[in-house]
């Protein structure tokens, strides 16, 4: 990616975005996770393009992110309790502590 990055004829035009309802559920996302979903797919090809690789996630609905906000503040409060300084703690620290329910 740092390559991708510092490549000059990589632009952000080269990233497809689709914000288009119709297009969406096309793409494959649930008609009624329209208004709240995350559907990406990330594609490298090699500079011969004779090699492709794909990452794909998609959420859909916003019941993950509640879920996960909730596990998040019961984190920081029980760190609240035990700790007696003041620390930023990121979503990884969550899940390294296995505090998702």
């Amino acid at each position: 990616l740092k390559v991708l990055s510092d490549n000059a004829d990589y632009t952000y035009d080269d990233v497809a975005m689709i914000r288009d309802d119709v297009k969406s559920v096309e793409f494959g996302v649930p008609a009624d996770a329209i208004n709240g979903h995350a559907f990406h797919t990330y594609t490298l090809t090699s500079a011969d393009k004779s090699v492709q690789f794909q990452l794909q996630h998609n959420v859909a609905g916003r019941t993950v992110y509640a879920e996960g906000t909730a596990d998040a503040v019961k984190f920081l409060a029980q760190k609240v309790q035990t700790e007696s300084e003041g620390k930023v703690y990121s979503m990884i620290n969550v899940l390294e502590a296995g505090a998702l329910e």
